[in-house]
Parts: structure tokens; C-alpha cells; sequence
């Protein structure tokens, strides 16, 4: 029977996905699945409807849908800035 050395095999992830031309994309998805995420739970713990989180932002409920649907990727950072702020949150968004 042979051992395998726990660690590293091969190539990272983000190398394999660097391969495929699909990293842009997939980081992409990802940050927009994570932000509809946070964005729910803290509306949970504030206890805010759909319907009254539109309101307060001062937008329409499809608005917010699309917001929330982790596979829409394609929104305004400025949508986001003001869900964050009826949220009592802030965005931070930094190169690296």
C-alpha cells in the first residue's frame, strides 16, 4: 500500500481555475454569493421584511431580489453601499 504525504498535491486551485480562464469569473460569483449572504442574515437579525428593506433603501423589491440572488453577479456597488447602510454596515472593498 503506498502512503500519500499529507499536503500539497499538484497545483493550487486558484492556479487550476487560472488554467481553465474561468478565475475572474468564479471570484466574481463567489464575492456576490458571500455579499447576498451577509446581507440576508443581517437583515434576519435586524428583523427586516423584504418589502421594508426596499423601502428604506429607497428602491423596488425586484431590486432587492436581484441583490439577494447569489447568481446575479451583475449589480451597482452603490446598491450595495445603500443596503449596507439601512444595515447599519459598511462595504469595504480594497485591491490587493
Amino acid at each position: 500500500m503506498t502512503s500519500i504525504k499529507r499536503g500539497s498535491i499538484g497545483s493550487s486551485f486558484d492556479d487550476f481555475l487560472e488554467k481553465e480562464g474561468v478565475a475572474s469569473e468564479t471570484k466574481s460569483i463567489a464575492i456576490k454569493r458571500v455579499l447576498a449572504w451577509q446581507i440576508e442574515e443581517a437583515m434576519k437579525h435586524k428583523q427586516l421584511s423584504k418589502n421594508q428593506m426596499a423601502k428604506a433603501m429607497h428602491t423596488s423589491r425586484s431590486q432587492l431580489d436581484r441583490i439577494l440572488d447569489p447568481s446575479n453577479e451583475r449589480i451597482q456597488l452603490d446598491t450595495i453601499i445603500k443596503a449596507a447602510h439601512v444595515l447599519g454596515r459598511e462595504l469595504r472593498i480594497e485591491l490587493v
